[in-house]
């Protein structure tokens, strides 16, 4: 029997995930680490640094899809997109536990900025969610599509070498695209070219800070 939870319900739920997201272990769907397929490699010291930056930079972009979900998910309108964004945070974790323990194989840290990024980015999310689904559903097409050229960006950057980060990468953007085509088919409407503008400026601050903190 399905059970129906009530605003206060959601309310713990998310309490619940934000503080797995940012301070514990969150609940992904138990797929293999695509890394763990890959050899480890001889880098240099120069490309292990790189490499734990970049993906401590996705690892915070996980953390702020997170967000957006749950946002999302909370202010939804219909049922059928509260489960959609459910199913899509959870695959989106198994993203969140392979980048961390990918920094943390580099010897590297995630964010010290990823709680702050959580706030904003759930904070966001509840906004998309509380204009209209279908707004809800096209700002997770945009931001996926903005995550696909992140990530197709730091694979041109990053060690040819670094096998294992690169498989991480590479399924996070088959995952990438396959959420934001379902969100479009889903009834997702294409966002104005200034809110995509900004969608674009925020990205930009989140990942030149946390790539250094």
């Amino acid at each position: 029997m399905d059970r129906h939870y009530s605003p206060f319900d959601h309310l713990l739920i998310n309490f619940d995930q934000a503080l797995r997201t940012v301070f514990g272990q969150p609940l992904g769907t138990d797929r293999a680490n695509p890394a763990d397929a890959a050899p480890e490699a001889e880098l240099s010291a120069r490309e292990r640094t790189a490499s734990a930056r970049m993906m401590r930079v996705n690892h915070t972009g996980e953390v702020c899809a997170q967000a957006l979900y749950q946002g999302q998910a909370l202010t939804a309108r219909l049922e059928t997109v509260r489960d959609d964004m459910a199913r899509a945070a959870q695959e989106e974790n198994d993203h969140l536990i392979w980048c961390q323990q990918r920094v943390e194989e580099l010897g590297s840290h995630t964010s010290y900025l990823n709680p702050l990024f959580y706030v904003g980015s759930f904070s966001l999310g509840a906004l998309a969610g509380a204009v209209g689904d279908q707004w809800s559903l096209g700002f997770v097409a945009e931001t996926e599509r903005q995550v696909v050229e992140h990530l197709d960006g730091h694979l041109r950057r990053m060690a040819s070498a670094d096998r294992k980060s690169r498989a991480i990468l590479e399924q996070m953007k088959i995952d990438e695209q396959r959420h934001g085509t379902a969100a479009l088919e889903a009834g997702g409407t294409a966002l104005p070219c200034p809110v995509k503008g900004l969608m674009r400026a925020l990205s930009k601050v989140m990942t030149g800070t946390t790539y250094w903190i």
